[in-house]
């Protein structure tokens, strides 16, 4: 994993993950990541949205599909730069006052695809990471149809850090 490490790390250093393998198990073993951004009016409004996802570990990216229009299209075009997390919610410890988790956080860009390939290869790796068995879903889905009215951002991610907790 080439993504620098961020500078934001856990208060706690021994919840802190630092095997990129382990960020790496967590990315691929989920199914929904949040992503925070803000617009740039006053005043500024953070706003979090939470979408499937698929993600490409040679290009560090994830992709996501949404609608076209919106406030998150308006945010996104206008300022690109997004915090996210995914969490691997392992359960509460009854008893404990305690929640088992890992988590991993980003920082990265988004961008829009254009291309009716690259919606394409970025749709199966989506289904691919959601579905159970994704061929059938990708037949119907995507392989062959008109995808130029399909909207699917790329975020390209500057930095890792990830988190545990039990």
């Amino acid at each position: 994993m080439s993504a620098e490490r961020s500078a934001v790390h856990p208060r706690r250093s021994d919840r802190e993950i630092v095997d990129t393998d382990e960020i790496k198990g967590i990315i691929s073993s989920q199914k929904f990541l949040t992503i925070a951004m803000c617009s740039g009016g006053e005043p500024y409004e953070p706003y979090l949205v939470t979408l499937s996802y698929g993600y490409d570990p040679d290009q560090q990216c994830f992709f996501f599909h949404c609608a076209p229009d919106g406030r998150k299209i308006d945010i996104l075009l206008e300022h690109p730069t997004v915090w996210g997390q995914i969490i691997q919610d392992r359960g509460y410890l009854a008893g404990e006052c305690a929640h088992a988790y890992s988590s991993v956080e980003f920082r990265g860009t988004v961008s829009f695809l254009e291309s009716t390939e690259e919606k394409a290869a970025a749709l199966c790796m989506m289904i691919d990471q959601l579905e159970p068995d994704p061929e059938p879903v990708k037949e119907k889905q995507v392989l062959g149809k008109d995808l130029g009215n399909v909207c699917v951002g790329r975020i390209d991610v500057e930095a890792f850090s990830g988190k545990k907790a039990h």
